[in-house]
């Protein structure tokens, strides 16, 4: 039932919401009202206990390694279902390759996950906190959109809603002087994210196949079978056989080339992106079917290098192209 995949979404969507707060500061005013200092404020990714612990615990806290105030960190607390943003499941969302064009990737509808983060900002300060504080609460009214590429293999980019859902604050002022103060704003989000399953690959269909029955079961049937398979229309490795020898206008059929050797009769040529098909060959003198597979009919110049189409172009047929058929017709009785 299960098969590996990883597209990190989750590790994803944690990175985009702690870069939302990586660049915070703070200002330090004289009594005239002169910035003396702008501190950047550290951003960490971890529970807030674990801070807390460290400041009562920290043995000498004139060292200059103690934990500073102020500060922030972040932390991913729980997931959990989203049903009012459920779509239906079997639908699939197709893309090319972006790799190589010429097959496609299905992934079948995400399924709405909401995860919940808390940001929790460690001041000694009040004017610290309230500083930090107001740099972030006007970006919510009360949501803001990141914009998250959740898949690579198919270069999915969906908007990402991150809701400020609450704001509590905490003050442990009461205690011995030994103990440092901490005020605690703890801002509680909800980030609307999609998880996505595994990417599976479908080729393009290289062979089509109609059978077609008719007469009296009970007397004689006759079977059908029509065969198609797609083929190039263009040139794409760029592989020259010839040149034109004499320009051509539009009502022309019959052609002068350089090198009639260089060309095959009943095959398939391009020049100037118009598909011909060459019928006879005399000498240099080709004879052509113009406009193949509703290509457009153009005026050429002598000089013009006319392009082989053969299998190897139909292999790299890109994904949107347009393409043509060859087909084969055998009656069964």
């Amino acid at each position: 039932m299960f098969e590996y995949f990883y597209h990190e979404i989750l590790r994803r969507t944690i990175i985009s919401f702690g870069t939302l707060f990586n660049n915070i500061s703070i200002q330090k005013k004289d009594g005239s009202d002169n910035t003396v200092s702008n501190l950047k404020v550290p951003l960490a990714y971890g529970p807030t206990q674990k801070f807390l612990a460290r400041l009562e615990q920290e043995p000498d806290l004139n060292k200059s390694t103690s934990l500073s105030l102020p500060r922030m960190s972040f932390e991913f607390t729980s997931l959990t279902y989203d049903s009012s943003r459920k779509l239906t499941s079997t639908r699939t969302i197709q893309v090319k390759d972006p790799n190589t064009n010429r097959t496609v990737k299905k992934v079948y509808t995400p399924v709405p996950y909401n995860m919940t983060f808390e940001l929790s900002i460690m001041s000694k300060l009040n004017d610290d906190a309230l500083q930090i504080v107001e740099q972030i609460l006007p970006y919510f009214q009360p949501a803001f959109t990141l914009t998250v590429e959740l898949v690579d293999e198919i270069n999915e980019k969906r908007d990402v809603p991150v809701v400020l859902e609450n704001i509590t604050m905490q003050d442990d002022y009461d205690g011995d002087f030994t103990s440092r103060r901490v005020l605690l704003y703890t801002l509680r989000f909800s980030a609307k994210t999609y998880l996505f399953g595994p990417v599976s690959k479908a080729e393009p269909i290289k062979t089509a196949t109609l059978t077609y029955l008719s007469g009296d079961k009970a007397k004689s049937k006759r079977e059908t079978q029509y065969t198609v398979v797609p083929r190039a229309i263009k040139d794409y490795d760029d592989s020259v056989s010839t040149l034109l020898a004499e320009d051509v206008d539009l009502e022309e059929y019959v052609w002068l080339v350089d090198d009639g050797t260089a060309l095959s009769a009943d095959a398939y040529y391009e020049i100037n992106g118009e598909e011909i098909y060459v019928k006879a060959i005399d000498g240099n003198k080709i004879t052509v079917e113009r406009g193949r597979d509703n290509t457009t009919i153009k005026e050429h110049v002598k000089g013009q290098p006319i392009k082989a189409i053969t299998a190897a172009d139909t292999a790299l047929i890109e994904m949107g192209d347009d393409f043509g058929f060859d087909g084969t017709t055998t009656n069964f009785f």
